[in-house]
């Protein structure tokens, strides 16, 4: 999902370069079943040409055909797609589905142009931003957001903020058979993911395409600045030698989502150590996801590792474990 927000952000600048007049959709909203979620983004212009998703299929077409009919001259536009049985029916939109949809009508002048390079440098770089459209006038700009989780789109009467921002990182510290199965699951929801471990003998066989493996101590990684406000920070070896000093170098950063595995009595023990000789404070520690992960009975690895990934993405979207 998040690189195909790089491809549109680069294609819509690219054309804003080659003088291309362009249309960014944006959606705002969903009800009921939807394919994409809020802040997915398409980007396109007159003649058929687009890159991204709205739905994954009849309403782009829907809405590419009413643009090359001459619609959407308005700067910015909101349309709902899927309110009536027939659109639901035409449009494939499962459940009664309903999507929202900002579309933004952007001539290639220099603010627009300024405006695709910061979102561009945010989600290829560490620096989150929060986009404000009005919705009235067309106006825009966009401003630096260091929170990391929380709804995607914020919709006002007057207004849109979407925020944009690098793709979610999951930092292993150290590798496990659970780690591995979390490095799988990660990687199939879009997610950056970066393995640490010193140790040679843990490393020899893994190998995961897409993921990057630092060959040290994941606090030495951590500490030099491996960590932005979209990263969790995950440690699964049992290994106090690396859980623990990962854990005390992670509550330093802005890391979204800090957990380590363990028993609830083992985790009463890390608590207590890293308090009276780790330096952590009660802040700290209530910033550790500990046990780890959504209390699903997961016994095996691959569903230990299921827990850790559902509960990471919770949290990414700011979801209150009572409300699930």
């Amino acid at each position: 999902m998040h690189d195909l927000d790089i491809q549109v952000i680069t294609q819509a600048l690219a054309w804003a370069h080659e003088g291309h007049s362009t249309w960014l959709c944006t959606v705002l909203s969903t009800h009921g079943s939807s394919p994409r979620a809020p802040g997915a983004m398409l980007v396109a212009r007159r003649g058929g040409h687009h890159v991204g998703s709205l739905s994954g299929g009849c309403v782009e077409e829907a809405f590419l055909e009413r643009l090359d009919a001459g619609g959407f001259e308005r700067p910015v536009t909101i349309r709902r797609y899927g309110e009536s049985q027939e659109e639901r029916q035409r449009f494939a939109l499962p459940c009664g589905g309903v999507l929202e949809v900002l579309i933004e009508h952007r001539s290639p002048d220099a603010p627009w142009v300024a405006h695709l390079e910061m979102l561009q440098l945010a989600l290829l770089g560490q620096r989150r931003l929060k986009r404000r459209v009005d919705v009235e006038s067309g106006a825009f700009r966009a401003c630096y957001d260091n929170v990391a989780e929380g709804p995607c789109v914020v919709r006002r009467p007057a207004s849109a903020d979407i925020r944009i921002g690098p793709v979610l990182r999951l930092l292993l510290a150290g590798l496990s058979p659970v780690a591995e199965a979390c490095a799988h699951f990660a990687q199939a929801l879009g997610h950056e993911v970066i393995v640490c471990d010193p140790r040679p003998e843990a490393r020899e066989g893994f190998s995961a395409e897409g993921v990057t493996v630092v060959p040290q101590l994941p606090s030495t990684f951590i500490a030099a600045g491996g960590c932005h406000a979209a990263t969790a920070v995950v440690a699964l070896t049992h290994d106090p030698r690396i859980d623990d000093l990962a854990m005390i170098e992670a509550v330093r950063t802005e890391a979204f989502y800090i957990g380590v595995m363990g028993s609830r009595r083992t985790s009463d023990a890390r608590a207590t150590r890293l308090l009276r000789s780790g330096g952590l404070t009660q802040v700290d520690i209530d910033r550790i996801h500990m046990p780890i992960g959504l209390d699903i009975g997961s016994k095996a690895p691959a569903e230990i590792a299921l827990a850790v990934v559902a509960d990471i993405v919770r949290v990414y979207h700011g979801k209150a474990r009572d409300a699930l």
